[in-house]
């Protein structure tokens, strides 16, 4: 079924396989993308479906040093590059759009933006700056109801911006501890006004986000990614969680978004996603489901199979295998992975793997 192609009333893919987002680090010129990362995207557009590296909205969002923005007319030309190259060789691609919140570093934001987050708790851990090498996370600002407004109608201006480009959508990372999930997840959201304190008000943030990305492009252009049970950036399983992301997935089926995108980190070593809240979200959710984690070739067929999903996502097998769906096609070896490559400037270890034919 991997290779079946997929017709849906606004989406129509080649077949099952994701390329699921990864972060590369090759927005070296003002956060803008380039020819280099057109050529990147190009090279894997066999894939049914591209979700692009996460892109910030908003010049707060740009917590990690050269990943790309998607808020200036700079951004959509050197967007257009990536997508003209995609749709060149018949692929689909969408851009994640991410805003980091309180996951950044005031070193690689541009002047005049800052870190911001839920509260003003600052994220453990340490993050890469060009300009500084390894830094603790920034003190974050405690967004006010004014600041969480802005950053709203940023999203939306970003899915605009990203039509413009030539994307044939977005998704929208609420996932892996970003700015979203900092405001889904009760170990981070410690609020107690209206975006706080109860499933409903930690779920306000997303579905105002949601909403706004429907009313700037239509449902039919939007998709979210979802990570319960995941544990980076500090957040992790809460008591309710299962209740509130059931209720979250219920509430996006009424806004009739195109797919909800299911990551599991089991296999980076957290906390496995519950096959029941997996069955509960899938049953709740009308439209495309997506599930990424750990699949290799036959688990992602038995899912397709079972019904568990409509397509299933890879990510690193698509870093050193530009034709990985030839790849499993074929049934060839994969390309090993260079790993002190993921995320340095430049094209080794990135466009330079090569493919069966070469």
């Amino acid at each position: 079924m991997l290779f079946t192609p997929l017709i849906a009333p606004s989406l129509q893919l080649n077949n099952r396989i994701v390329m699921a987002p990864m972060t590369r680090h090759r927005a070296v010129e003002h956060n803008t993308p380039n020819a280099l990362m057109a050529e990147y995207y190009g090279q894997r557009a066999s894939a049914g479906l591209i979700v692009t590296e996460g892109t910030s909205p908003s010049p707060n969002g740009l917590g990690y040093a050269r990943i790309p923005g998607l808020f200036t007319e700079a951004h959509v030309q050197g967007w257009k590059q990536v997508t003209d190259a995609v749709h060149a060789r018949g692929g689909k691609i969408f851009v994640q759009l991410m805003h980091t919140g309180r996951v950044g570093h005031v070193a690689n934001l541009p002047a005049g933006a800052e870190v911001l987050g839920p509260t003003a708790e600052v994220c453990p851990g340490e993050m890469h700056t060009d300009a500084q090498g390894m830094q603790p996370h920034s003190a974050p600002r405690a967004m006010t109801e004014a600041d969480i407004a802005q950053a709203v109608a940023e999203y939306a201006r970003s899915a605009q911006l990203a039509i413009e480009a030539g994307f044939d959508g977005v998704e929208l990372h609420a996932a892996n501890g970003y700015l979203i999930e900092q405001f889904l997840n009760a170990n981070v959201n410690q609020r107690i006004d209206a975006y706080g304190g109860s499933i409903e008000g930690r779920n306000r943030f997303a579905l105002e986000v949601v909403r706004a990305t429907v009313a700037a492009v239509g449902a039919d252009r939007v998709g979210i990614r979802l990570s319960p049970y995941g544990a980076l950036n500090a957040t992790g399983a809460f008591p309710d969680v299962e209740a509130q992301y059931v209720a979250l997935t219920e509430a996006l089926a009424q806004l009739g978004i195109l797919y909800v995108h299911m990551l599991d980190h089991s296999a980076l070593g957290a906390p496995p996603v519950p096959a029941e809240l997996k069955f509960r979200m899938r049953v709740a959710f009308h439209g495309l489901f997506i599930l990424a984690g750990g699949f290799d070739q036959a688990g992602a067929e038995s899912a397709l199979k079972a019904g568990h999903a409509n397509l299933i996502a890879f990510a690193r097998p698509f870093i050193a295998n530009p034709d990985l769906v030839e790849r499993m096609q074929a049934k060839a070896a994969l390309n090993p992975m260079d790993m002190a490559t993921f995320y340095t400037p430049g094209p080794k270890g990135y466009t330079d793997y090569p493919t069966l034919n070469t």
